[in-house]
């Protein structure tokens, strides 16, 4: 989500409750655009982080400390020099803006207070720290910003600082209804778009809300609503930016299993398919979502050599299986050949020398056919034809099936590697794949490399029964969760005829209540290749009657006795052991 107006609101109200009169004690400036605060308010210490970065400007509160470059920046040094030991005595947000004014007290070279202002711009790319004496004069910036750059505003020492009005946006904090109706109105364009073109500190997102809280579909321009419809929906975004006045702010993530999607401020009911989490702060959720999407972002980048590997695996298979299945249509024919011969050898015997058809009864269908001949040859030649061409297609067919199972098993290994790279979390997971991957030939193993100590662990939930179950992430813990952790009485989970992970529910020789087994299914339908579907089907069996083909590949198993339960593949209610 954006870093909106109401996200900033929110971030405000929780410096005005954590910092507001602390004293500033250090000023670092750990990388080129991101000043590090550490300040001291009446009870214990905080830092502030603030990032002017044109690709991720954050601003929130944090006690982890960075490490900062030997000989501080010219802005560090300036800053140091002016408000070092300050106190922060105001920290405001001007209308629903991006920015953050804080307002500095702090003692000059003669002894005499003097106040400053830091002011924060969260704008993208345009984002900024921005140094101003008490006149509103800009002294420094973390950013200059020339003529030539900006047609719009110069940021540069000397220059009177103000908020450039490039948008045309109202305030939407207590706008009057006619005001906001013609807003609207003068936008054509979809009415979710024109509510964060026309306001102040909205984002998409929020727009989006908006109109889901009114009952009506955000794509349709207001040109083409009713005046009641408007009406109703100038009370849900009254009643919406009420919350931002009161300050009634409900921090919370929003994820798609383990992948945070959202952040937000406020409420987001019309994300009805995610799971949230709310937390208490929102300088947490925004350490959480981004550290969490940088994990993320990080370990796709590195598992990219691992996917291409396995998706060049699965094409080529892919492309092997549909030719297998096409060569073995052609073999569909194979017992009319058989039956050819046979009537010939029947029947053939008063056929006129040069015959270029045999018509006879089959006595398997009790009909009528005709049977091509070749009339250089006698008809035991035409028989033993039929016969020959019968059985290059059998055993084409008996051929033909064995491979068409190695290919299929083949691309159901493939996809369950490409399953475990999708649920992978850190480096260790990868690095166990890509193990998974040597010992099964698709990649070749240097030389100079040895076998490399695993790390990795499934995953680890407690069912609300109080059972442990245990997830595998990959084909080697599927194998050595079922065969070498789980005892003969635990209980096997694994969605039915689906690439997935194994799932041991450890019974300690205690009976599973009904809602474990649940649990259990969920689990094994959520790490599976269908996950998200309405329903899945799920195999469980106790785990002595998993048996491992001999040579099969890691990870597959037989089973012959089992039960089964449709399930959904919601995982939001159970418990993980981090």
């Amino acid at each position: 989500m954006a870093f909106d107006g109401i996200t900033i609101a929110n971030i405000v109200k929780e410096l005005n409750d954590t910092i507001l009169n602390g004293r500033i004690a250090k000023i670092a400036q750990p990388e080129n655009d991101e000043l590090l605060l550490t300040i001291k308010p009446a009870k214990g210490q905080v830092r502030l982080v603030i990032s002017a970065s044109a690709s991720l400007p954050l601003i929130y509160l944090s006690r982890d400390n960075k490490p900062s470059p030997m000989t501080a920046p010219n802005f560090c040094m300036l800053l140091r020099k002016h408000i070092a030991n300050g106190r922060i005595v105001g920290i405001s947000q001007p209308s629903l803006e991006r920015i953050i004014r804080f307002e500095i007290e702090h003692l000059d070279e003669l002894g005499d207070l003097c106040r400053k202002s830091l002011i924060v711009e969260i704008m993208g790319k345009h984002s900024n720290i921005i140094f101003c004496n008490e006149k509103g004069m800009i002294i420094d910036s973390i950013k200059h910003v020339s003529a030539q750059m900006s047609s719009v505003r110069e940021v540069l020492p000397g220059r009177e600082y103000f908020i450039p009005d490039t948008m045309k946006k109202e305030n939407p904090l207590g706008i009057p209804e006619e005001n906001f109706t013609q807003e609207l109105l003068s936008k054509p364009m979809p009415v979710g778009k024109a509510i964060y073109n026309s306001f102040t500190g909205i984002s998409p997102v929020v727009a989006e809300e908006i109109c889901y809280l009114a009952g009506i579909d955000s794509s349709v321009p207001a040109s083409e609503m009713s005046g009641d419809l408007l009406a109703h929906l100038y009370r849900q975004f009254t009643y919406f930016m009420e919350q931002v006045t009161e300050s009634k702010f409900s921090p919370a993530i929003y994820y798609d299993g383990n992948e945070p999607k959202e952040f937000s401020s406020l409420l987001l009911t019309h994300f009805s398919n995610y799971q949230v989490k709310s937390y208490d702060s929102i300088s947490e959720v925004i350490r959480t979502y981004y550290s969490s999407r940088d994990l993320i972002t990080r370990i796709r980048q590195k598992s990219s050599d691992l996917r291409r590997v396995v998706q060049t695996a699965l094409e080529r298979n892919r492309k092997k299986y549909d030719l297998q299945l096409k060569q073995l249509r052609d073999t569909e024919n194979r017992d009319k050949y058989k039956v050819y011969g046979e009537l010939i050898h029947t029947y053939g015997y008063n056929l006129e020398e040069g015959a270029k058809e045999l018509e006879a009864l089959n006595y398997y269908t009790n009909e009528m056919i005709k049977i091509p001949l070749d009339p250089q040859k006698t008809p035991q030649e035409n028989a033993k034809k039929y016969f020959d061409r019968y059985n290059k297609q059998k055993r084409t067919f008996e051929a033909l099936s064995e491979l068409i199972k190695e290919t299929k098993d083949e691309i159901d290994y493939l996809e369950s590697v490409s399953k475990s790279l999708d649920i992978a979390r850190s480096e260790d997971d990868l690095i166990q794949i890509k193990e998974e991957l040597i010992e099964s030939g698709f990649i070749r193993r240097k030389q100079s490399s040895k076998k490399v100590k695993i790390t990795s662990k499934p995953f680890h939930y407690i069912s609300s029964d109080g059972f442990h179950m245990y997830v595998g992430k990959n084909n080697l813990q599927n194998e050595e969760l079922t065969f070498h952790f789980a005892n003969g009485g635990d209980w096997w989970f694994h969605a039915k005829k689906a690439p997935g992970s194994h799932v041991i529910v450890k019974t300690n020789g205690e009976e599973l209540p009904d809602r474990t087994f649940e649990e259990a299914a969920r689990l094994a339908a959520h790490y599976s290749k269908n996950s998200g579907a309405e329903k899945v089907e799920v195999d469980y069996v106790e785990k002595k009657q998993v048996k491992k083909p001999n040579g099969s590949k890691p990870g597959f198993v037989v089973y012959y006795t089992n039960y089964s339960m449709m399930i959904d593949s919601d995982i939001s209610g159970i418990q993980e052991v981090q």
